[in-house]
């Protein structure tokens, strides 16, 4: 099989169709749902029931988990998966009729995994509408470390599964929320690129119970995660000592108020005692400005 369209979903029967009826309308046929249901409280188990029962040319395979978070369901989908591909596709996005189509005619262009992890389209606000930059070319080659300089916005990635199941999600107890861009990270510090496509292949909008819109509550909820991503983004693109400084003052600003400083510490991967000094900076800013 040549794409395995993966797709977490947590409560999400409302808006699951649309995805599941662009799903129907993909001109390349030779693919496979997967849906790993996170816990949901809502009907999602009986409406894919009802799709298991229609007249589709793709296998729908459904696992239901204890709620865990989307990158917990992540590592757990890709046991399953058995596309040369995945292609994560979140519950309150859809498909482009030739997304699929394009994904397997841009991935026969690649010859040789040592280099690339995948391949990437562009997401939309419509299937014609995007806020992210248009390459001169009609593609560019670059690792995902560049997402902060050089690729912007929202993209769909397609990465080799056999190359993604070597990079899991590290999970942390009582904690059900780090960055998909931790994963991302590692393979590009590992030498990965991936080839990104100006083509919008997604159409994504922000709901109200959707990561994006939890914002930065969603990470200093989830410490952890956090200072990992933060860490590794600072090792991964060779920032300065003072830009190394700089991260934990933030980091300890942003998370005093709620965890002690061992924890803060063991988040971001320093001392105690450089947490205190930030802790010590911060106040005295404070009662200046105060």
């Amino acid at each position: 099989m040549k794409i395995t369209v993966f797709t977490p979903t947590y409560n999400r029967a409302y808006i699951l169709e649309n995805l599941y009826r662009s799903l129907q309308r993909q001109s390349f046929h030779d693919f496979e749902w997967l849906i790993v249901d996170d816990g949901s409280t809502d009907n999602t188990e009986e409406l894919v029931a009802t799709w298991h029962s229609e007249d589709n040319f793709f296998p729908i395979r459904y696992y239901k988990k204890e709620n865990g978070g989307k990158c917990a369901a992540i590592n757990y989908a890709l046991d399953f998966a058995e596309g040369l591909l995945f292609l994560t596709v979140d519950s309150d996005d859809y498909l482009t009729d030739d997304a699929l189509q394009k994904i397997s005619d841009w991935e026969s262009s690649i010859h040789d995994l040592n280099v690339f992890c995948g391949v990437s389209g562009n997401l939309g606000t419509s299937p014609t509408d995007t806020p992210n930059q248009i390459f001169h070319a009609n593609y560019q080659d670059a690792t995902l470390l560049d997402r902060y300089h050089n690729i912007d916005g929202e993209r769909a990635f397609a990465f080799y599964t056999e190359i993604h199941k070597n990079y899991r999600y590290p999970i942390f107890d009582n904690e059900r929320f780090i960055t998909e861009a931790v994963v991302w990270n590692r393979m590009a510090n590992d030498g990965y690129s991936m080839r990104f496509y100006n083509d919008i292949i997604c159409v994504y909008e922000y709901k109200d119970d959707g990561l994006t819109k939890a914002g930065a509550s969603i990470f200093i909820n989830n410490p952890r995660g956090y200072g990992l991503w933060l860490k590794e983004k600072e090792e991964f693109l060779n920032h300065s000592l003072r830009s190394k400084l700089r991260l934990y003052y933030t980091f300890t600003c942003e998370l005093s108020d709620r965890y002690d400083r061992k924890l803060i510490a063991e988040a971001i991967g320093t001392s105690p005692c450089i947490i205190r000094i930030c802790q010590f900076v911060h106040k005295i800013i404070r009662k200046n400005r105060g």
